[in-house]
């Protein structure tokens, strides 16, 4: 994120008190924290940050706690936040990206970049929450194209996608347990499939389920996770990892509620007929711009979220008929890797912009639920070759996402 400085003085800014670099490191820590970064990146950012202030500091970040020391012996200080990690919010990390650029340039001071830190955090999305639930339902339907659903499959689980993003939305209003949405969407989500199926139209109501819960899969977060193990940081990336786990879990928990209810209105296995493939290739194309809305990308940023995201895709799929999947998802999270650092170096910006709708196209999300609906049908062997398969792929990305990092470095860090 900043160049390496050279502890820069703030000769043209007020000279801020221990106090408020302090502060001014704490929230903006928490600041990246709650706006998707992970650990490894965050805690190379802050002592950057810190570095540009003259300040020696040492941080420890988890998933939902951020720990700094500042300052040497025998003044060394202490903090500790309870801080929830949040998911990527592209915008804002642009927006502190931006602030701490001009902070190392010394075009500001620490007050005026700890009231722009904070302006930034409460400015408003990009995109209003209905077009976002609007997004989460197409994008739910494009996932049933691509699994081979039919129009009904098609139409169903964009209408429960649909339905499932203002659950979300309804959980913030009326402050819900964080934990809460992950076993009702699941649970609404099969209920309503069955229902359809039953009563309105035969549809493959298991792939529904799986398309109108795709968006909700933590595949993303585990393969984070499994980046912070594989580059050292092992408190993070345990803590990640059990809160995929757990999230992965109580979803499927959801699921089989509602299958253990209702079984009678399964219908006999219905084998849905794929739309035209023209509609298949619409779906890919259209994918890139749907996680760019979820991950509140703006639009003047979209063509390199097209650019990274379409060509980790084709890399993936075609290396991946060849040579077999894990390969093919080496190297397409080595072509999205090398793509964000490329764009990061080239237009001075964060390669989170990039990165993240770029390999959620790749992420083994969809594995993970299928293993645990085998385990429930008690088909043991494939369920524990589909959670291994599971971890493979996931690694395979990190392996991918590593190498990039090798081949092109970043010039920033966020």
């Amino acid at each position: 994120m900043l160049s390496d400085p050279t502890n820069p003085s703030l000769a043209n800014t007020a000279i801020p008190t221990t106090r408020e670099m302090d502060e001014f490191l704490m929230r903006t820590g928490e600041l990246l924290h709650k706006h998707g970064t992970p650990s490894h990146r965050l805690e190379r950012v802050m002592t950057k940050v810190a570095r540009t202030l003259g300040v020696t500091c040492t941080f420890l970040y988890t998933p939902t706690s951020l720990i700094a020391s500042i300052g040497d012996s025998p003044n060394e200080r202490t903090y500790m936040r309870r801080v929830d990690s949040g998911s990527v919010d592209a915008d804002k990390l642009i927006r502190f990206d931006e602030i701490l650029e001009e902070l190392e340039a010394n075009k500001i001071g620490v007050s005026q970049a700890r009231e722009r830190m904070e302006s930034a955090a409460i400015s408003p999305a990009p995109f209003s929450s209905g077009l976002t639930a609007v997004v989460c339902g197409l994008a739910c339907a494009a996932i049933a194209i691509v699994f081979g659903g039919g129009v009904a499959e098609v139409l169903t689980a964009g209408v429960i996608g649909l339905a499932i993003a203002g659950l979300e939305v309804l959980q913030s209003k009326l402050g819900w347990e964080q934990g809460l949405l992950f076993p009702v969407a699941g649970f609404f989500a099969a209920i309503s499939s069955l229902m359809v199926a039953h009563w309105i139209v035969p549809i493959d109501d298991r792939m529904v389920t799986l398309a109108s819960l795709v968006i909700l899969l933590p595949g993303l977060t585990l393969t984070v996770a499994l980046t912070e193990l594989a580059v050292g940081h092992l408190s993070a990336g345990v803590a990640r990892l059990a809160g995929a786990c757990v999230t992965l879990l109580t979803l499927f928990i959801g699921v089989a509620i509602a299958w253990r209810v209702a079984p009678q209105w399964r219908t006999l296995p219905v084998e849905a007929t794929p739309l035209h493939p023209l509609f298949y290739w619409l779906a890919i194309a259209a994918s890139p711009a749907a996680f760019a809305v979820l991950f509140r990308v703006r639009r003047s940023r979209w063509w390199v979220v097209f650019a990274v995201s379409l060509s980790g895709f084709f890399t993936a799929k075609y290396f991946g008929e060849w040579y077999g999947t894990e390969v093919g998802s080496f190297l397409g999270a080595l072509v999205v890797g090398a793509g964000s650092n490329l764009y990061a170096r080239l237009r001075d910006r964060p390669a989170m912009v990039p990165l993240a709708p770029g390999i959620i196209l790749l992420v083994p999300g969809s594995l993970g639920y299928r293993s645990l609906s085998a385990l429930q049908d008690r088909q043991t062997v494939q369920g524990v070759d589909f959670a291994f398969g599971m971890l493979l792929v996931a690694m395979c990305l990190v392996g991918g996402l590593l190498a990039s990092s090798a081949i092109v470095p970043p010039k920033r860090i966020l």
